[in-house]
């Protein structure tokens, strides 16, 4: 059960940084080689919470497949797909089709069998 935890704060984590990601790169002008397009990036908070979200799981991953078996905490991973569609859904107004909703139920049944062990 403490796996299963673990796996979906950082599960989370990993969907939060998407969402930031997704919000900077709307927020960043067309690439050029100028330094005001790599002022933008350094000064574009998004991308800075998309790095913490990031780096927030990374180090929490690392902690979870140190203690933890691979083969358990892998798959428990793609809970973040699941996770990247709610917000999606919930904070970008985006619209999932009826295959999306019976992917989501096959990953979260995956994830039920792989926690029971």
């Amino acid at each position: 059960m403490k796996l299963f935890l673990l796996c979906l704060l950082q599960s989370m984590l990993l969907a939060v940084g998407q969402i930031f990601l997704k919000l900077a790169t709307h927020a960043m002008p067309p690439f050029s080689w100028h330094w005001d397009y790599f002022r933008s990036i350094l000064l574009n908070g998004p991308l800075a919470l998309f790095g913490l979200s990031f780096g927030s799981a990374g180090l929490l991953w690392m902690w979870i497949i140190k203690h933890y078996p691979l083969s358990q905490a892998y798959p428990l991973n793609s809970l973040s797909y699941v996770f990247g569609i709610a917000a999606a859904i919930l904070l970008l107004g985006e619209k999932v089709s009826a295959w999306g909703w019976i992917g989501v139920c096959l990953i979260i049944a995956g994830c039920f069998l792989v926690a029971m062990k």
